[in-house]
């Protein structure tokens, strides 16, 4: 059974979004991979979506991580384009699913702080969380960045902390992940077009899965 144990203890420390988060663990299959997956389309609970209304003609159903470079790499190169043509159109439905990845801590913290952000605010904070993976990148602590986009999003370092360490969001996140492990997905970035994987998660391979399901 899948289990997220203390995601992140209330005395937050620089280390405490590190990969050996003190007072937090969450444990995951180890064929987990960090960035791979099959799937369906049935409405998951707590999914957050974009674009066209539930029972549009097209489902796209994205499984990612934050701390995911080839989402973060998708995110920045690829979802501009697909929005503008797909989403922003309302030609499509687009589910994001979220399966947190290695360091899994860090990848459920960006994921909770933007459930407390807002429905409003949730794509916004995914979007910064991911980009901030440069910042990691560079030496900066994750717990820094995402204190950082939390203030952003209009939490104080109170409300901060009890976002990271709500019992109820973990146990609902813990259901989600379970909900896609038992789906078959190993990895993300993860794409389903009306239920059938893409391996390809170019926009050009997109289209050519999205197309015809539009014009029939």
């Amino acid at each position: 059974m899948l289990k997220l144990k203390a995601v992140l203890s209330s005395g937050l420390s620089r280390r405490a979004l590190g990969l050996t988060a003190a007072g937090a663990a969450l444990t995951l299959p180890l064929s987990l991979s960090a960035c791979g997956g099959s799937a369906g389309i049935t409405p998951a609970q707590g999914d957050m979506a974009l674009g066209a209304a539930e029972g549009a003609k097209v489902t796209v159903v994205e499984y990612a991580s934050v701390t995911c470079g080839h989402c973060a790499a998708w995110q920045k190169e690829v979802w501009p384009r697909f929005k503008a043509k797909y989403v922003d159109t309302n030609k499509v439905r687009y589910v994001f699913r979220e399966f947190p990845t290695a360091p899994q801590a860090v990848a459920v913290a960006g994921f909770l702080i933007a459930r407390c952000a807002g429905e409003g605010q949730y794509f916004d904070v995914i979007d910064e969380v991911m980009a901030s993976q440069t910042e990691w990148q560079a030496g900066t602590p994750p717990s820094q960045s995402l204190q950082r986009i939390a203030t952003s999003a209009g939490l104080d370092q109170q409300q901060f902390k009890a976002c990271i360490s709500d019992p109820e969001a973990i146990a609902a996140m813990e259901q989600r992940i379970k909900a896609g492990l038992d789906a078959g997905v190993t990895g993300t970035p993860t794409f389903f077009v009306n239920g059938d994987k893409i391996a390809d998660s170019s926009l050009e391979a997109l289209s050519a899965a999205i197309d015809p399901l539009l014009e029939g």
